[in-house]
């Protein structure tokens, strides 16, 4: 392959995103060695990998080649013999999965944990994991839904009643930290057991930043039942997880780089469909940070699109907002709008 194909391909395997080219190489690898790479994966990760890969179409020897070269590339200088295997194990993970799942996996992967406990939880239906945790103390519902991940814990409590969501929320923005005692113990009420570090260190858990992530996973009208909730319990609080919340009218924030990072991530039926519930304001964010032919295409469509359900609109908000707190994650973009200092 030339160096003029190989750049082409390069570009194609950019533009597809991180989790595409995972999946291109997952797929390019065979069945049992994708399996193994995929046992050390997360549920959400799985999934996001697990539909890459059944959306590939089309895909060229060059642009398999493509990835296949930068995933060598960035292991080329590490070693996976004993010395440096941990930052080996870093570097490929981070590579080929992206910035986003690196933390927790890797965590799980060099300390030598496993999918026990709490973790198991992740994988379960959410109404399942209301049903174990129901009749459990509420501190202890607080924890488990600090420990999952935001958006699971937004659809566990939506199927509690108002009360009981509300105390669960203000616990959850008051945890500051876990002993591995308490999560140890935990698990046992769970029937599992810990089987990773044995270190005292308490483990950072829960907050207000965390309950802000939650809320910003519920629809728009359970969210601001649950905020004017909060804010008649504890005003203080309501005004601090409002003001860690981020909700789609912020994008206009959001630099020109970060909006035109975040576009590439985003297809254009999403696009659409959250735009139809956007003001004039955010639109012209969006357009001007695209190519003039692109603006135009999207104009059009949006002029086309008929009328779409409110619930269709706020989840491609949110869909958009995941993707956009993935990258923010990874340091791709600053959520903090230009003028956020940077360090």
């Amino acid at each position: 392959m030339t160096d003029e194909q190989a750049g082409g391909a390069e570009k194609k395997i950019t533009k597809i995103g991180r989790v595409d080219a995972a999946a291109v190489l997952l797929m390019s690898l065979g069945e049992a060695d994708a399996a193994q790479i995929l046992k050390h994966m997360g549920p959400k990760e799985v999934q996001r990998v697990g539909t890459a890969m059944t959306q590939l179409a089309d895909v060229t020897q060059e642009q398999v080649e493509a990835v296949t070269g930068q995933f060598l590339e960035a292991v080329g200088d590490q070693t996976g013999m004993g010395i440096g295997a941990d930052d080996y194990i870093r570097t490929m993970l981070t590579q080929a999965l992206g910035e986003d799942k690196a933390s927790s996996l890797i965590d799980r992967i060099l300390i030598g944990g496993n999918t026990t406990g709490l973790d198991t939880l992740k994988w379960m239906d959410a109404r399942a994991v209301s049903d174990i945790i129901r009749y459990e103390h509420p501190q202890i519902q607080a924890i488990v839904i600090s420990y999952l991940d935001p958006d699971q814990a937004a659809e566990i409590l939506s199927n509690f009643d108002d009360k009981v969501r509300l105390d669960i929320v203000m616990r959850v923005a008051a945890l500051d930290s876990v002993h591995p005692q308490a999560l140890q113990e935990l698990n046992a009420i769970l029937e599992k057991q810990f089987s990773g570090s044995s270190s005292t260190k308490t483990s950072k858990i829960g907050g207000v930043k965390r309950a802000a992530d939650i809320m910003n996973f519920f629809d728009s009208t359970l969210e601001g039942e649950l905020m004017d909730s909060i804010k008649e319990a504890d005003a203080d609080l309501g005004g601090e997880i409002e003001d860690l919340m981020f909700v789609f009218d912020n994008l206009k924030e959001v630099d020109d780089r970060g909006i035109q990072a975040l576009l590439r991530e985003v297809s254009s039926d999403v696009l659409i469909i959250a735009l139809k519930g956007s003001d004039e304001e955010m639109k012209e964010k969006i357009f001007k940070n695209m190519s003039k032919r692109a603006a135009e295409l999207l104009r059009d469509d949006l002029e086309a699109k008929g009328p779409v359900k409110i619930s269709e609109v706020e989840g491609s908000q949110k869909d958009i907002l995941t993707i956009a707190r993935r990258m923010a994650d990874a340091g791709e973009i600053s959520l903090g709008g230009a003028g956020e200092e940077m360090i």
